[in-house]
């Protein structure tokens, strides 16, 4: 006896995640079907001038944005931060260099360098009989 095998599907919300990209800047018939786990490989392999567009132009989604600036989401949402930004409004900001956006900085810095600090900790406890 042998099981069919179903396509593997994700929503929209899903692949825009995965793709990086903000789901209400990327075209309708994206938004309104259904993406196979094919069609996403594809994407990525060889994505269409659309995503090429949207991942150098943006709207950028939350996650890309704390990237780029380099704090965490939480320092966005501190920092006033709740939309999309393109990447001329990203580019802007670090220009003006608000206070909170060094704080946060800061802040991510030292997260970044405690983690570096514990996984050396663990790494060395685990070497150890």
């Amino acid at each position: 006896m042998k099981s069919q095998q179903t396509t593997q599907t994700m929503k929209p919300a899903t692949a825009a995640k995965k793709l990086g990209v903000y789901l209400p800047a990327t075209p309708a018939e994206f938004q309104e079907g259904v993406v196979t786990r094919a069609e996403l490989n594809q994407l990525q392999a060889e994505p269409p001038e659309w995503l090429r567009e949207l991942r150098r132009t943006g709207p950028h989604p939350r996650p890309v944005v704390a990237a780029k600036l380099g704090v965490s989401i939480a320092g966005l949402a501190r920092g006033g931060v709740t939309e999309a930004l393109t990447t001329e409004q990203i580019d802007a900001l670090k220009q003006a260099g608000p206070e909170w956006l060094e704080k946060e900085r800061a802040t991510q810095a030292e997260v970044r360098k405690e983690t570096a600090r514990i996984k050396k900790k663990n790494a060395e406890r685990a070497e150890r009989p």
